[in-house]
């Protein structure tokens, strides 16, 4: 089941190991984290990190700290959680929790026109301005991308990954 959601990403790109058979949502889900950031352009100026914070409580537990330290497009992923919507100021990459997407209009306020890809998986998300968000249907994880919401903040994803979008919303 989750294994499939893997072995359908790229074939260039190795998988983590959390998405083997028998991993859990959020195995699958920071692994698919990890492949998002890697298939995001950045803009020259961001720097030689990329600083992921996890916003709201925490659901991805030690799976999530697996990322930190790799390396995607060149820059070395900090795994950070965050408290409180001010400190995302600092982040390149925000995870939204479910339990923080009533408080999306403050935390897109924050981030707006700043280099800063937001995912979430909760319902709707995408709609309401979330640049990527995961859904689970049928025990398969997929995405769907909310491409003006991207590009509103000067990103850019890759062809590769748009293919494999559930919905590209525009």
């Amino acid at each position: 089941m989750m294994r499939l959601a893997c072995a359908i990403w790229f074939a260039a790109v190795p998988c983590l190991q959390a998405a083997e058979p028998g991993a859990s949502e959020y195995q699958v889900k920071a692994a698919y984290l990890y492949n998002f950031i890697s298939f995001t352009e950045w803009p020259a100026t961001t720097g030689g990190e990329l600083r992921l914070c996890v916003y709201g409580t925490d659901p991805f537990g030690s799976d999530i700290d697996a990322l930190g330290g790799k390396v995607a497009g060149g820059r070395t992923i900090v795994v950070e959680r965050a408290s409180t919507v001010e400190r995302l100021d600092a982040c390149q990459v925000v995870f939204l929790t479910s339990e923080v997407v009533g408080n999306l209009p403050r935390i897109l306020d924050l981030v707006e026109g700043k280099p800063v890809l937001t995912i979430a998986d909760s319902p709707g998300a995408a709609r309401a301005g979330v640049g990527i968000n995961m859904r689970n249907e049928a025990d398969r994880i997929r995405f769907e991308v909310n491409l003006a919401a991207v590009h509103a903040q000067g990103l850019s994803l890759s062809f590769r990954l748009l293919q494999l979008a559930a919905e590209v919303l525009n």
